[in-house]
């Protein structure tokens, strides 16, 4: 046993169990943590610009790679506070993230002391577990707990608060013999995958809903496998997309009201049974329940045993780990004769060679749909794309082609505006060696867009497309049920930059005052050479390369209230000739 200060236990268990990467800001209460990254040297830190994008990197990064776990610290009162929305992005799509926060010593926490709050209370809503440490000898295992927690069932944030007196407090500890607890996860058995299997032998037009919690398991090539082997077509939801690649011939699009295929919701009101693996049945994905229910029946795999039933009451349940859940009916499938499904999986192919939507309009100012072609056009299938909310992410996921797991990354759940430049940086820490390409819209932008800085100073370098219309976009087509346009409108003339016209803030400018580069488009042919050129420019610079693409003021993104309704706004492509969604080559 060795005594220590309890910062430095905490330190070397973080070491020990593989979260190395720190994303955060010092302050008073949270200095002695501070000083043990300093002593030991074996933790990487960002310095953030403001704690709540600090959280927002710490999620970016788990996201990035299987078993990342990213930690955001920040000091005591307002640190932990501005966390409280990273860590519901967090926890919303179940991504491990363990944030760190000072406090108040023990003597004052119910004195009002300066920035002392009870941020465990505050973040217990949106966190697997949130705890101010009260006793010095328990800091190792809250620490040992919090990433059992993290990474067993249902992946999720844990937030660790640490008066100062408890960080400073001696303390006996051994890290030689610290080992990680056990993850525990449930199974499916071998006898719920032959139930599984027998109700899929009995229908004629089945599809596997492929949910985020394959992209967490890690289980992408065994979903791949279990479609294969069987032939059932594959949905994946928003959280899943890249679970299978865009080209598999099995990949049947994405059902919604929002982010969806035409092909994808016209395969589901066509099937008769839905196996949803590792998903929640998210609103806007199934719309109504009567809608997406009627004449289907259903069999819902998640690791979670409340989202069984939740939304809706499946014809059967399966509490399980999405890969475990995998491993069993591949198994089973592979024991018995399957049923021929070639005819229905070919006439998925035949809806998705058809039912696609117009991308490659020639008119200025630019219609988002041809920044989306174009950029299928420069980025390859290691692209990893980063995006949050809004018209710029529910288009880039009906345009754009995604063909491996985390290489969507996505605030899903929350949403929250301002996640995306963070997350991106959080991303490519993750993943250094891939290309991180971001998509906001200008408000998005906007919403942290001091983050820029943190990317130039630890050249941190990714793509960050921005499609600009000075407007609330998404906000602007709700509001249509209201017959209103109200606070919605970003516009203004700019006095610094007069050649923007009324599209208001100078990103340009921006971008390069905070130590990035920049490139803005206003014609549509200009807009691949620029996307090629900011793929140069991240590899000489290494900073973040912000390419701004002028967008016509107002388009309505299709879009409705179910699946069977969603209305098309623009032109519809004749057969596929000008979307590229289907005319990628579908893997042999």
């Amino acid at each position: 046993m060795t005594r220590m200060r309890a910062v430095d236990a905490a330190v070397l268990i973080l070491e020990k169990e593989g979260a190395t990467q720190l994303f955060g800001l010092p302050g008073a209460a949270i200095n002695p943590f501070y000083s043990a990254v300093r002593d030991h040297g074996g933790l990487h830190h960002v310095l953030a610009r403001h704690v709540e994008a600090a959280s927002h990197m710490a999620d970016g990064y788990s996201r990035a790679r299987a078993g990342n776990i990213g930690v955001c610290v920040g000091t005591s009162g307002p640190a932990g506070t501005d966390m409280v929305t990273g860590l519901y992005a967090a926890s919303a799509d179940s991504v491990p993230l363990l944030a760190i926060t000072g406090q108040a010593p023990v003597a004052k926490l119910h004195k009002e002391d300066f920035q002392a709050v009870d941020i465990a209370t505050i973040a217990g809503a949106v966190t697997k577990w949130a705890v101010t440490v009260m006793e010095p000898g328990q800091v190792p295992g809250t620490f040992q707990q919090a990433f059992h927690l993290m990474r067993s069932g249902r992946p999720g944030p844990v937030l660790i608060d640490l008066p100062i007196d408890v960080q400073l407090a001696q303390i006996e500890f051994d890290i030689d013999t610290y080992e990680p607890m056990q993850v525990s996860k449930p199974a499916m058995t071998s006898a719920q995958a032959q139930r599984v299997l027998e109700m899929l032998a009995a229908a004629k037009r089945p599809l596997i809903v492929a949910g985020g919690g394959i992209i967490n398991a890690d289980a992408g090539d065994r979903l791949i496998e279990f479609a294969e082997l069987t032939g059932i077509p594959v949905v994946p939801t928003l959280m899943g997309w890249g679970s299978i690649p865009d080209n598999h011939p099995l990949t049947a699009g994405m059902v919604g009201l929002q982010t969806s295929h035409r092909y994808g919701n016209a395969t589901l009101l066509a099937s008769d049974f839905v196996l949803g693996i590792g998903n929640r049945w998210a609103n806007r994905h199934t719309g109504s329940v009567e809608t997406y229910t009627q004449g289907r029946t259903f069999v819902h795999i998640d690791i979670e045993p409340t989202q069984i039933g939740r939304v809706f009451a499946p014809d059967y349940g399966v509490v399980s780990d999405a890969g475990a859940a995998l491993d069993a009916l591949i198994r089973a499938a592979r024991e018995q004769a399957l049923p021929d499904r070639r005819e229905w999986a070919d006439d998925c192919r035949a809806r998705r060679a058809t039912l696609q939507r117009k991308t490659n309009f020639e008119v200025v100012p630019i219609k988002p749909q041809r920044v989306y072609q174009e950029m299928n056009k420069a980025f390859g299938p290691e692209t990893r794309y980063v995006s949050t909310i809004g018209l710029s992410q529910i288009q880039a996921a009906q345009l754009l082609h995604v063909f491996k797991p985390r290489h969507w990354i996505n605030a899903g759940q929350a949403g929250p505006l301002g996640w995306t430049v963070p997350a991106a940086i959080g991303v490519a820490t993750g993943a250094p060696d891939d290309t991180v390409v971001a998509l906001s819209g200008d408000y998005d932008f906007q919403f942290l867009i001091e983050e820029l800085a943190v990317g130039a100073q630890f050249n941190i370098p990714y793509i960050h497309v921005v499609v600009n219309n000075a407007y609330l976009g998404l906000i602007r087509q709700s509001q249509r049920g209201f017959d209103m346009d109200y606070c919605v409108q970003l516009s203004f003339e700019n006095i610094n930059s007069p050649g923007l016209g009324n599209y208001g803030v100078d990103h340009v400018k921006v971008a390069e005052g905070l130590g990035c580069k920049a490139i803005r488009v206003t014609e549509p042919d200009d807009i691949r050479p620029a996307l090629e050129q900011a793929k140069k420019l991240i590899v000489e610079f290494e900073v973040p390369v912000i390419v701004e693409v002028i967008l016509e003021r107002v388009t309505n993104v299709s879009m409705g209230t179910e699946i069977d309704n969603v209305v098309e706004f623009e032109d519809l492509a004749q057969s596929g000739i000008d979307a590229p969604t289907a005319t990628i080559a579908l893997l042999d």
